[in-house]
């Protein structure tokens, strides 16, 4: 069954219809990440599925570029801060990376680690933000909705398993990155030693 068709299919269990197209589509989601071969590509899968899946109003994902936070992509009803850095200790997405641990905050204007002046503009009214690579945070993804809200833990764990599947991608990346380089170098090495005899 499709995922399309397990959401339009009436089941007597509709929580377990819910939770089966959950799963499938964060099946869907970590297949597409490990299939990924550049960062642009693990933001496109992030953005695309993660708001979906756990029912949020916005999704950012965030990449830690030295003492900043760059909010690299974004999926919302509103804009939030693509294209936008700012310091580690002044963001919750900073927080969360220091911390390498998830953050949840059902109300940002009561959260003191919240900069109120750069969330007003926005809809944002709750949140939660894990770290990718918790032992290590390199980025965070964030989740976000327009009212007052609780997530269940169950989006909280789908988001953390999807911040893991992330660091896995990204740590791919990296791998991949640098092995065509090396090959790159052995076959300039080999053409100059070519050359040179």
């Amino acid at each position: 069954m499709t995922q399309s068709a397990a959401l339009a299919s009436p089941a007597p269990g509709g929580d377990e219809q819910i939770e089966v197209t959950a799963k499938t589509g964060l099946e869907e989601l970590t297949t597409r990440l490990a299939k990924a071969r550049g960062v642009e590509e693990i933001l496109r899968v992030v953005r695309g599925g993660a708001r979906r899946l756990v029912g949020a109003d916005g999704i950012s994902f965030v990449l830690r570029e030295g003492d900043k936070c760059f909010y690299a992509d974004e999926d919302a009803i509103g804009p939030l801060w693509k294209g936008q850095r700012f310091p580690l200790e002044r963001c919750i997405s900073g927080w969360a990376m220091l911390h390498g641990e998830a953050v949840i905050i059902e109300d940002v204007y009561a959260d003191d680690r919240i900069p109120h002046a750069a969330y007003r503009p926005t809809f944002v009214q709750s949140l939660v933000m894990v770290p990718v690579h918790a032992d290590d945070p390199v980025a965070a993804i964030g989740a976000y909705w327009a009212r007052p809200h609780k997530p269940s833990d169950e989006s909280v764990e789908m988001l953390k398993r999807i911040a893991n599947s992330a660091a896995v991608a990204m740590t791919n990346v990296a791998l991949f990155s640098s092995l065509h380089a090396a090959r790159e170098e052995a076959v300039r090495a080999k053409d100059a030693l070519i050359l040179a005899m």
